[in-house]
Formats: structure tokens, C-alpha cells, sequence
């Protein structure tokens, strides 16, 4: 599978099947991660990897109630270990460097058969004290990943004219 075809498949899944994942196929979605690219090369992320039914149970609570974080037979939570580093363009680099490690993840996961969703919808302070995260880390992301247990449903997007402009902003 190419990039762009794992890109076309991706969807996000909110109904998993009680299968295990290999080992070695959540290693390689993690390896996404660790390959990424980030600000400065800081590599600020960590992921804290969630199998036990209880702490899923419990993460789903803080994911506002949402019960496919539960039912995932395991949740990747995404984690910032700086925050104060602005890039020139006035942005943060940590949510901007753990949402691309997070996609990166995302693509692999589909290349492995795997399906996930991008949960943005958390307390993050009861996910840092259920994790024992210390408090100076951000929770920035929380995902729930396993074998899709439903077909992708119809998307749609934008055409390319709708988003992409040469040369000048172009309006309407």
C-alpha cells in the first residue's frame, strides 16, 4: 500500500472487534511516530499505550463518556513534554509536532489493517492523574486503535479548486 492510498482509506473508527493487536504491528504504528518529523528535532512527544480493560474503561470516562475508547483494544495517548517552544511564525511547536507524529501514526495503522480516531474530547487532567502523568506534560491527544468493525463510510470533501489557490488568497 502507497501513502495515498492509506490516506484514501483512512476513516475515523468507532467500532473495533475484540481482537488483540500484534505486538509488532502496534510497534511499527509507535516507529511512525518516532520518525516523524519535528520542530528543531525535538522530538517532544511521548506516547503512553493503554491495553488493560479497567484503564480503558476508565480513559473512556475522561473521553467525555465516549465507549469505542473502551472498546479499542488499546489507546495510544499522545503526550507534549515542553510547551514553551514558539516557532517564528508565532505558533507552538508541540501541538503542531504531535499532531503530525499522530497522523503519521494514523496512516500506518490503516497500512496494517488497523483503524483509529483522532479523540480531542478528553479531560486532560483526569487522563494525566489515570496515566500518572507529571503535571508539566500536556495530554494532547488520545487514540483509540484496532480492527475496524465497520466499512468506511462515504466522505465528503472539498473539490482541489476549494482549497487550493496559486499564486494570491482568492475569495469565494
Amino acid at each position: 500500500m502507497n501513502v495515498m492510498e492509506a490516506i484514501k482509506q483512512r476513516f475515523s473508527v468507532r467500532k473495533y472487534k475484540a481482537y488483540e493487536i500484534e505486538d509488532e504491528k502496534l510497534e511499527r504504528v509507535i516507529e511512525a511516530a518516532r520518525l516523524a518529523p519535528s520542530a528543531r528535532n525535538l522530538q517532544e512527544w511521548r506516547f503512553v499505550v493503554v491495553r488493560d480493560e479497567r484503564m480503558r474503561e476508565a480513559l473512556s470516562e475522561a473521553a467525555n463518556g465516549q465507549r469505542f475508547v473502551a472498546e479499542a483494544p488499546a489507546v495510544i495517548v499522545a503526550c507534549a513534554i515542553t510547551s514553551e517552544r514558539v516557532m517564528s511564525c508565532g505558533l507552538h511547536c508541540f501541538p503542531i509536532d504531535i499532531s503530525i507524529a499522530m497522523a503519521y501514526m494514523t496512516l500506518v495503522a490503516v497500512e496494517e489493517g488497523l483503524g483509529t480516531c483522532w479523540v480531542g474530547a478528553f479531560n486532560s487532567d483526569k487522563v494525566r492523574d489515570l496515566l500518572g502523568i507529571p503535571k508539566d506534560v500536556i495530554v494532547v491527544g488520545v487514540l483509540p486503535i484496532g480492527y475496524p468493525d465497520i466499512e468506511a463510510p462515504q466522505r465528503k470533501r472539498l473539490s482541489l479548486n476549494e482549497i487550493m489557490f496559486e499564486e494570491h488568497w482568492r475569495m469565494g
